[in-house]
């Protein structure tokens, strides 16, 4: 009499089952997802936009943002490839739902919480969920930080929170402010964030406000900093040096900005406020992003000279 061996489940049968994506299945995959993300998240996506538009040298390059982080997916491409067939997890049901839910709560809840930022976490959530059920935990690895740089620089920071920030940016841009016009023979005062230009013996008078901080100029060079350290750069320190030098880079920019408007201002008040104050913040980026990359060559050469002398002895 032969007795039947034992019928034993296959390993890992509690997981659910691998899967195969091929490239115009996921570029297919990922249009879908991207129009149901553009509607189900809507209020806050037209709003982020609005904000881009009106205001471009502050907000503009979270438009960029969503691209930027694309393009760190497509450099992981290789990484994703290996872990093929993906293997889904169903733990990601659960961040999707809260996800949904909180953001659900912000628009039709208590208006307190109709937040731009609040929104956004819902978001966040939703993202991670998403990309943790369709392609694992394996491959979040590689997903999550795409997803966080998004989230982190790629919304617009609610006044209140900006305000306690840019205080202190406020007196530092307006002290540089003054050492540069006064340098440059321009009879200037200041009374704590108002400069008072001379022209003629015309005062004119220009307030360094929250916008003219350099708090949203920091936000675009942290976010460019971020991306060239993990695009350009290997190691710690290098990647470290090269974020943190994005805040003298943007606070030297911004005083450059102020000053220039103080200049204008002599020959027009109406430069000091307006369309042409934004256009002056806008053409200072272009000079400003060639010095950052110029920092990024110098932490290039540099650590590679150190290294190299270091091999030599």
């Amino acid at each position: 009499m032969s007795i039947a061996a034992p019928i034993s489940s296959p390993p890992h049968a509690t997981a659910a089952r691998a899967i195969v994506v091929s490239r115009r299945l996921l570029v297919g995959c990922g249009i879908v997802l991207l129009a149901l993300y553009l509607v189900l998240f809507q209020d806050f996506v037209s709003q982020q936009f609005r904000f881009a538009i009106s205001m471009p040298s502050d907000w503009g390059h979270t438009l960029i943002i969503p691209f930027v982080a694309g393009y760190l997916v497509w450099l992981r491409r290789s990484e994703l490839a290996a872990l093929q067939p993906f293997t889904p997890s169903w733990w990601g049901i659960g961040p999707i739902i809260v996800g949904v839910g909180w953001y659900s709560l912000c628009v039709f809840g208590p208006k307190p919480l109709f937040h731009h930022n609040a929104m956004s976490v819902g978001i966040l959530l939703t993202l991670l969920g998403t990309a943790w059920l369709l392609f694992g935990t394996s491959a979040l690895r590689w997903l999550w930080f795409p997803i966080a740089f998004w989230w982190v620089f790629g919304q617009s920071v609610s006044e209140v929170f900006m305000n306690r920030l840019t205080f202190q940016m406020q007196d530092v841009s307006a002290v540089g402010a003054q050492f540069m016009l006064t340098a440059c023979g321009v009879d200037i005062d200041r009374n704590g964030n108002t400069l008072v230009v001379w022209s003629d013996g015309v005062p004119h008078p220009l307030n360094v406000a929250e916008a003219c901080s350099g708090m949203r100029m920091l936000v675009a060079f942290m976010a460019l900093g971020v991306f060239l350290a993990r695009t350009r750069l290997a190691g710690f320190w290098s990647r470290t040096v090269l974020v943190l030098a994005g805040i003298p880079v943007a606070l030297g920019v911004n005083v450059l900005r102020v000053g220039t408007t103080g200049i204008f201002a002599m020959f027009d008040k109406n430069f000091a406020d307006g369309e042409f104050h934004e256009l002056i913040g806008f053409v200072w980026l272009v000079p400003a992003l060639f010095m950052y990359m110029g920092v990024l060559w110098l932490i290039r050469n540099l650590f590679v000279a150190t290294k190299e002398a270091a091999g030599a002895m």
